[in-house]
């Protein structure tokens, strides 16, 4: 989804890095390249104002002059600012309320309240072990109300039956009834909507909020809407006082300036962010993460979530106990495969590594193709239960029978036995070795450091010089450096405080005192 602006920041920020200092007109060539591409992006114009003032501010001061890569702290203060405006720290839905917990989903039509309702319900049933509980109140959208029964059952919810002659209204109270009777933690009633915000429909909504007194009001946005979701974020906060903001959509190609606007125009939470059309496609939103997305620098740590949820704690001893023994067959292969697959394809892993621009379009240029998974696993699934234990026995006959199975080439059903091989000789050289092997697999230098590296303590400096010769390094380098035997005076305090007024210099640029953005809601005042 931000595709378009990363790339166009990342540009801006190529130019910066590469400048040994910056001066004031470097850097407001920058902040206009950078207003342009948030207003490219479809940000909302008051939030690319406040923006680019509060980033010029800090990057004409001292905190950048005295910087010693000033283009990289220009980044880290964009990065800063990105954080600010999407809201600093992740709000998740609140459940502390006395059971029932009532949420209420609005929204405008086609908007995806319905099927992010059940999302949120096969979460918080998954996640958090609930017991949830669905109602439609969208009497006016034909078969809107059998969609969320359909949904239901297939995420293994319970929902309301359904009563063809009841009023919104009366749909709400009977369902606060039977999720108090019915023992339920959470009730979550979906609500109608319209083309557009109009009277009849706050009218609707606000008599619903009355009678079903909800804990939590989720206004449901699609992120494809642009600067328009804004006014409607606030047309429903002004009547309903929204409590968070759910995203849709965040996967398709919309330009990103709706969420980048949203919390900084509402003051409310972006909580959830739909980022597919299955049932778990929904995300906690973190805005660090989705900053650290948009500047390139990915994000290891949903990746890492991302995995832990796929892989569960039995297949990975399995593997852990099959990595001692060096052992790593086809079967083992078509497990990896299928978990990169859940995990979102080759696709979905790249966009959260760092420099994702630039691997899709290395990816692009190289004309993979994302359906190589499947035909992989296509022909794992041809072979007999021997082949795929000893895959030694794949001979010429086994492996025309195999590619015919699969229907592919023979071609193919090689490279897969040549990408096994180097899979299993890497395993075979870390069981046997640990890091020595695995350092030796990279050649010379690097395993020669790796491979039983030796007590630097112990050694006397003719062997410390001989090793630096070793690794290319000049021991004349190395001359006038601090010497390692000099004791240490004090010890380290204990709190980072402490440790800022004992080295003596001044605060470390860029870590706090940042100021809150001027006039927007939930961004405080500018002091």
């Amino acid at each position: 989804m931000f595709e378009s602006l990363s790339d166009r920041l990342g540009k801006i920020f190529d130019g910066l890095r590469g400048r040994g200092a910056l001066s004031a007109a470097d850097v407001d060539a920058a902040m206009r390249e950078i207003r342009r591409a948030l207003i490219e992006a479809d940000v909302s114009l008051e939030v690319v104002r406040a923006f680019v003032e509060q980033v010029r501010e800090r990057a004409v001061g001292a905190e950048v002059t005295r910087s010693v890569t000033p283009g990289q702290q220009v980044v880290k203060i964009v990065n800063d600012e990105l954080v600010q405006v999407l809201g600093s720290d992740a709000v998740t839905i609140d459940l502390n309320a006395p059971a029932p917990v009532t949420l209420l989903m609005v929204g405008l039509q086609g908007s995806g309240k319905t099927t992010t309702t059940a999302k949120i319900a096969k979460r918080l049933k998954d996640r958090q072990k609930k017991k949830v509980l669905l109602a439609s109140l969208d009497t006016r959208r034909p078969a809107a109300m059998e969609q969320l029964r359909v949904l239901g059952e297939q995420v293994g919810v319970d929902t309301l039956p359904i009563v063809a002659t009841e009023t919104p209204v009366e749909i709400a109270r009977r369902a606060e009834r039977e999720g108090r009777l019915g023992g339920y933690d959470v009730l979550i009633l979906d609500t109608a909507g319209r083309t557009h915000v109009d009277e009849e429909l706050m009218v609707e909504t606000v008599s619903i909020k009355d009678i079903a007194q909800p804990h939590e009001i989720l206004l449901v946005v699609d992120a494809l809407t642009g600067q328009d979701a804004i006014n409607v974020a606030r047309s429903f906060d002004t009547r309903l006082d929204v409590t968070g903001i759910v995203m849709t959509r965040v996967d398709g190609d919309g330009r990103g300036g709706a969420a980048l606007s949203m919390r900084a125009a509402t003051g409310k939470p972006i909580k959830l962010i739909g980022v597919g059309e299955k049932m778990d496609a929904l995300e906690d939103f973190h805005p660090s993460r989705i900053a650290d997305r948009i500047l390139g620098m990915g994000d290891i740590v949903s990746l890492v979530e991302k995995a832990a949820e796929h892989v569960t704690a039995e297949d990975a001893a399995k593997m852990a106990k099959k990595l001692k023994k060096g052992s790593f067959d086809f079967d083992d292969l078509r497990s990896q495969l299928t978990q990169m697959k859940k995990m979102g394809g080759m696709g979905g892993l790249m966009s959260m590594m760092p420099g994702a621009g630039q691997l899709k379009k290395a990816m692009a240029g190289a004309n993979i193709d994302e359906k190589v998974f499947d035909r992989q696993i296509a022909i794992i699934n041809s072979m007999t239960k021997k082949e795929r234990a000893e895959p030694d026995l794949l001979n010429a006959s086994r492996r025309k029978r195999i590619a015919a199975g699969a229907g592919v080439e023979v071609s193919e059903i090689n490279k897969l036995a040549k990408q096994h091989r180097q899979m299993a000789d890497m395993m075979k050289k870390v069981s046997k070795g640990g890091m020595g092997a695995l350092g030796g697999m990279f050649g010379g230098k690097m395993g020669g450091m790796l491979g039983g590296m030796p007590d630097l303590a112990k050694m006397d400096p003719k062997q410390l010089e001989q090793m630096a010769r070793q690794a290319g390094i000049n021991p004349e380098q190395l001359k006038g450096l601090p010497s390692a035997d000099l004791p240490m005076t004090d010890k380290l305090p204990t709190d980072v405080g402490s440790l800022l007024k004992s080295s003596g210099g001044p605060a470390l640029p860029g870590l706090g005192g940042a100021p809150h953005f001027p006039g927007l809601p939930g961004l405080g005042k500018k002091k």
